[in-house]
């Protein structure tokens, strides 16, 4: 299939949402119980801008948003400058395809080029699809905080995943 890969403008927006939606309602992707409004969405597209975080997009060739990533601060504290959390999200009806690797290979593309060091995700365990991308891409297994969620009438185990990059060349602390 063809496809590019490029920045998610705001009106890619009721796509994304979609995409949160589903997952939202329909898996342990997101611990989160309630589906996504076009006012969070607003918000949540200005804090990324706010905070030069990209939302990278995966698009058919019709423009047709199939997936997206992104990532944002880790911690607030300064300290934690040089470490983001990302997250990758495929359309339901295009998972299997390759298209999570694509977007992961992309936000740590663009970590780099953002001169961030630290890479962090938060994968529900149970998602063995996601774990094995992140593996593939360098990724290893921090931790795991067991019952850090609960949905579905089930305890979730939440594992943080992280790829050390070589980036900054130059790091600099507030000390």
């Amino acid at each position: 299939m063809n496809f590019r890969i490029g920045l998610c403008t705001k009106e890619q927006l009721p796509e994304i949402m979609e995409i949160f939606n589903e997952a939202i309602v329909h898996s342990t992707a997101l611990y989160d119980y309630k589906p996504r409004t076009m006012e969070f969405m607003n918000e949540w597209y200005t804090e990324k801008q706010l905070g030069n975080y990209p939302i990278i997009g995966l698009f058919d060739s019709m423009d047709l948003l199939l997936g997206f990533a992104s990532y944002g601060s880790f911690r607030i504290r300064p300290a934690y400058k040089y470490t983001v959390e990302h997250s990758v999200y495929v359309r339901v009806d295009q998972r299997g395809k390759g298209f999570g690797s694509e977007l992961l290979k992309e936000i740590i593309r663009f970590a780099e080029i953002q001169d961030y060091h630290v890479l962090i995700g938060g994968i529900d365990a149970s998602n063995q699809v996601s774990i094995h991308i992140h593996e593939k891409e360098g990724f290893v297994l921090n931790g795991i905080i067991y019952e850090a969620g609960f949905k579905f009438g089930r305890w979730l185990d939440l594992a943080f995943y992280q790829r050390i990059l070589k980036t900054p060349k130059n790091p600099v602390g507030d000390i």
